[in-house]
């Protein structure tokens, strides 16, 4: 019997954290496996969880039981009762039959790397077309499985358009409602759609240059964001800080026009598939921009495995061809000694393609300047063959005479 998620939370405040122990496992060549299991902690602690502890393990093949063998389960149980945990999150993807077992063998609620990013994007979803999105997805998940997390969680308001939690606690969906609701979520989401195509539409109409803004969650795109059209999108230094795209103005008084610049949802190693397809209609920005900033952490030890996760994606959403500039953003975070001797340059890719890159701050503006002299550069063809109205500061058109 699954074990009951109220009887590990927190007695005293429904907002304490609960504490998790995270597990990750090696198994070979072709896997995604991070040895230190830093982002599985940083994804934790942007669900509102507190890492207590860390196990890895390696195996050939996971155990169709236990996914890590009964072994290492009961050493993941000896520590979560050290540590009094409330639960046990898993970098991989655990089918159903695991996840019931190991809650049955470790005594607490667990979760896997998908649970824990949809859960992320429940909360973090504002706009009508997010929170349809990731409905979408969670039900996708829930067909498979009834996903409980531990309860100062699902006292919560659940954000995927029901009046419950994020876990359903209270009410079991079985699967005939929730294929009911799956069905009414694409329907509306198609509406929705249609709608972004028209918007689309009408702005290639108006001539309009689309920059977007791509990049491994967390490595400042928001903060780019506000910092070059004077926004005030949501931009904090945790995992899926923003999931929404926002669309502004960007002027360019090197170019003398005025672009549109959108910002939008982070990319991550394994992102979920039914994430990927939920979201398509948001990435579709990145798919039908002129221009791409893709923005890379300069500071990250692990900058070129995010960057080629991000690659992937684009590859995966039809985006791969579109062109690029390479933003190594926080240059502020790195030491004196080991910047870069030129603040932008190119490099050459696949195929020998070069593409230009450039160093930045977002925080402090160095480097900005000539970034925005790099997106007039490419801009400026499309501009100059727009015929029949230019573009204002604050983004109105007005007709040429």
């Amino acid at each position: 019997m699954s074990a009951d998620p109220t009887r590990h939370a927190p007695a005293d405040d429904s907002n304490e954290a609960a504490r998790a122990v995270l597990v990750g496992v090696d198994l070979g060549p072709g896997s995604s496996f991070d040895p230190t299991l830093d982002e599985l902690a940083l994804l934790a602690e942007s669900a509102g969880d507190e890492p207590v502890a860390r196990v890895t393990a390696k195996r050939k093949s996971p155990d169709p039981a236990l996914f890590v063998g009964s072994g290492k389960a009961d050493e993941i149980k000896l520590l979560v009762q050290a540590h009094h945990a409330h639960g046990v999150i898993f970098d991989q993807a655990l089918s159903p039959a695991q996840q019931r077992n190991l809650e049955r063998h470790l005594g607490v609620p667990v979760a896997d790397r998908t649970a824990l990013i949809l859960e992320i994007f429940a909360a973090r979803a504002q706009s009508h077309e997010g929170k349809l999105q990731v409905e979408l997805a969670r039900l996708q998940y829930l067909s498979t499985r009834l996903v409980r997390r531990w309860s100062h969680l699902e006292r919560q308001r659940g954000g995927v358009g029901h009046r419950g939690g994020p876990g359903e606690a209270q009410i079991e969906l079985d699967r005939r409602m929730i294929g009911d609701r799956i069905k009414s979520v694409k329907e509306r989401l198609e509406r929705v759609k249609r709608q972004r195509s028209t918007q689309r539409r009408a702005r290639e109409r108006s001539g309009t240059f689309k920059v977007s803004l791509v990049g491994y969650t967390n490595a400042g795109k928001s903060t780019l964001f506000n910092s070059m059209v004077k926004a005030r999108t949501y931009a904090a230094d945790q995992l899926f800080a923003t999931l929404d795209t926002t669309t502004r103005s960007l002027y360019l008084g090197e170019a003398g026009r005025s672009v549109s610049l959108s910002d939008t949802v982070g990319f991550i190693r394994d992102l979920p598939h039914k994430l990927v397809e939920a979201f398509r209609a948001t990435l579709q920005e990145a798919a039908d921009a002129d221009l791409l900033l893709h923005v890379i952490d300069a500071s990250s030890p692990v900058l070129l495995e995010q960057q080629q996760e991000v690659e992937r994606v684009l590859e995966e959403i039809g985006a791969e061809h579109i062109p690029q500039i390479l933003v190594y953003n926080k240059l502020d975070q790195i030491e004196v000694e080991q910047r870069p001797r030129v603040p932008d340059d190119e490099i050459e890719r696949a195929a020998g393609v070069r593409v230009p890159r450039v160093f930045v701050s977002a925080l402090t503006g160095e480097g900005l300047p000539r970034l925005r002299e790099l997106i007039a550069a490419h801009a400026a063809p499309a501009l100059n063959s727009e015929p029949d109205a230019f573009i204002l500061p604050d983004g109105s058109s007005a007709p040429r005479h």
